[in-house]
């Protein structure tokens, strides 16, 4: 059995790739709806939600896996940290799928930050008054609880599940300001989205041509938004498809 960490569409196609190999996948994620997209590629076992270092491990075990591949978002660091040591401990390949870098051309209107809490503060300072978060659900709190925040409008994008939209109502976002749709989104999308809400600063996360990073900074940045972007946590080597495929058949 091989294990994904999914999540993501790089791990869909994964999956989906190695089934019509013909290889036995389980995959995890964290949502039904992440989990209901990954039995849908091809998964013939899925875990729903959050491992830890004790659960991570008691399901390699159990399932008797014998790789671990990781496709998820490279800001998921936590459970990259615990599927690398669990595969240490029991001695199976750990091979994380490289999502490709996109470089992003330097911009006056395009700013860095390096954690949740500097992204919020630099929206905070900005000049302009509806804050587009492109961020997804998990780090809204940062930006809803921010005293700097409290009066300007903050726009959300989060994908279409019911967790996603209850903790945005539980953290006091207006229905009118929650846009639920699943990306990635693409260049003519964003400028319209953009404009129906009046966007004036965006928040996003480095997520790489698979995530549409650069449609949406370029529909901002056409419209004169200033874009607040997350650096990408440094991530482990990673490998390209056909090099895990490679590694799983020497090794299994």
């Amino acid at each position: 059995m091989i294990l994904v960490l999914s999540g993501t569409s790089d791990g869909n196609r994964l999956i989906r790739e190695l089934a019509n190999l013909g290889y036995r996948v389980l995959a995890t994620a964290v949502t039904p709806y992440g989990a209901y997209l990954a039995r849908e590629a091809g998964a013939l076992e899925v875990y729903q939600g959050e491992l830890d270092k004790t659960s991570f491990k008691e399901l390699v075990q159990r399932e008797k896996v014998g790789a671990v591949i990781d496709a998820t978002h490279p800001y998921a660091e936590k459970i990259t940290s615990i599927a690398q040591e669990v595969a240490e401990d029991i001695d199976i390949p750990y091979l994380r799928l490289r999502r490709e870098f996109v470089p992003v051309p330097p911009h006056p209107l395009v700013n860095m930050a390096s954690d949740w809490e500097e992204a919020a503060e630099a929206a905070a300072r900005a000049q302009g008054n509806t804050v587009f978060l492109a961020i997804g659900s998990r780090h809204l709190e940062v930006f809803a609880n921010h005293e700097g925040l409290r009066k300007k409008r903050l726009v959300v994008r989060i994908l279409p599940d019911r967790d996603s939209l209850e903790k945005c109502l539980k953290l006091g976002f207006w229905p009118r300001d929650i846009i639920a749709l699943q990306g990635p989104f693409s260049y003519e999308l964003n400028l319209a989205l953009f404009r129906e809400y009046k966007a004036e600063i965006l928040v996003t996360k480095d997520s790489g041509h698979t995530g549409g990073l650069l449609e949406k900074i370029q529909a901002a940045l056409d419209l004169g938004l200033e874009v607040i972007l997350l650096r990408r946590p440094p991530e482990p080597p990673g490998l390209r498809l056909e090099e895990i495929l490679k590694v799983l058949e020497a090794n299994l």
